[in-house]
């Protein structure tokens, strides 16, 4: 599951954060990745560029291509440039809870929005950031993050950090950064994340057709799911058990709760089904020095509406460009009426 997360608020890199020193590092770290960028037909003619990097080049071109023709949408110069990186991955994304709670830490800024998450173009800058969170009595995790959207705003670039995706998980990818830049809701990360998610799959399915490349892909992919509903099926119960023993649970007790919590329920399930599937190192997140209350946290940001929106898109019976249209036509009621409660739920009611 290395690309279960995709750091969306790019924006924030540039119209705002607390602090003039954010906008400044991450500004221009944007702006470097934006002048870095060599044109796909240059990068393709480079006799020094390898086979391996030129086909991913011309498959994320020829994806593009058919996510604009499916959803007669022009993505412009959105990876016409690929920027090779000094590093593995583009941004460091640092996500921060209470220890009491299995709640992501939002961080709100001016017109944007609330986001339960924030991006650093430098390791170190996420690492300080974290720190400080931490002295402020929070827990946090920090991960790499491969591939992020600007939702339009500007002209993405493939990134060196893609070439690590195989084949079907690097079209997905694209569909699912196209994606974003097609629909968008405001201060909504876990619905944005995750309709970029059901679409991106379910368009697989068009672009692949019979391909058995895909069926393997979906039978390496099962295993994933599987234990990614595990996964968070065990973090809503511990955030079930923190809500019993407040108001009375400090913060020493509650990380004391969460490392037994995965010491003796989490890591046994972890490691039987990497066993089962063979997986090792970073496919299989058996180590227990990982594992704390903002991972827990992240889990249900971008895991929890999954199964909803499959069962609402079923439920209507439409192919996947009708849903779509579907989804258009429920946005704009939504908005245009009182707002009360938040799109999520007013989509909620539409399958009943």
């Amino acid at each position: 599951m290395r690309w279960l997360f995709f750091l969306l608020p790019t924006l924030l890199l540039i119209q705002g954060c607390s602090t003039p020193s954010y906008i400044a590092k991450q500004g221009w770290g944007q702006l470097k990745i934006q002048w870095n960028g060599i044109p796909n037909e240059k990068v393709l003619a480079d006799p020094k560029v390898s086979d391996e990097i030129k086909f991913k080049i011309r498959l994320i071109e020829d994806a593009k291509k058919f996510f604009e023709h499916y959803f007669t949408h022009k993505g412009g110069g959105i990876y016409s440039k690929t920027t090779f990186l000094d590093s593995r991955a583009v941004t460091w994304l640092v996500i921060a809870s209470r220890p009491d709670r299995v709640e992501a830490h939002e961080h709100t800024f001016p017109f944007m929005g609330s986001f339960p998450y924030l991006g650093f173009f430098g390791k170190d800058d996420a690492k300080d950031f974290a720190e400080g969170l931490e002295e402020d009595g929070l827990v946090t995790w920090t991960r790499p993050v491969l591939a992020y959207s600007t939702l339009g705003y500007l002209e993405d670039r493939i990134l060196s950090s893609f070439f690590e995706f195989d084949e079907v998980e690097l079209v997905e990818l694209v569909f699912h950064e196209m994606f974003h830049t097609l629909f968008f809701i405001k201060d909504n990360v876990d619905l944005n994340e995750n309709l970029a998610s059901y679409f991106a799959d379910a368009l697989l399915e068009e672009y692949y057709l019979d391909n058995p490349t895909l069926k393997l892909y979906r039978r390496n992919q099962l295993g994933h799911k599987v234990l990614g509903k595990q996964l968070v099926r065990m973090a809503l119960e511990l955030r079930a058990e923190f809500d019993k023993m407040r108001p009375n649970l400090s913060a020493e007790k509650a990380n004391e709760h969460t490392k037994r919590f995965v010491r003796e329920i989490l890591l046994p399930v972890v490691r039987t089904t990497c066993v089962e599937q063979g997986w090792i190192d970073d496919d299989c997140p058996d180590k227990e020095e990982k594992w704390n209350q903002a991972r827990f946290a992240a889990l249900l940001t971008y895991e929890e509406e999954q199964d909803f929106l499959t069962d609402l898109a079923k439920s209507k019976e439409l192919s996947l460009r009708a849903f779509f249209g579907q989804l258009k036509t429920w946005y704009g009621e939504w908005k245009k009426g009182d707002q009360k409660e938040d799109f999520t739920s007013y989509l909620r009611r539409q399958k009943s």
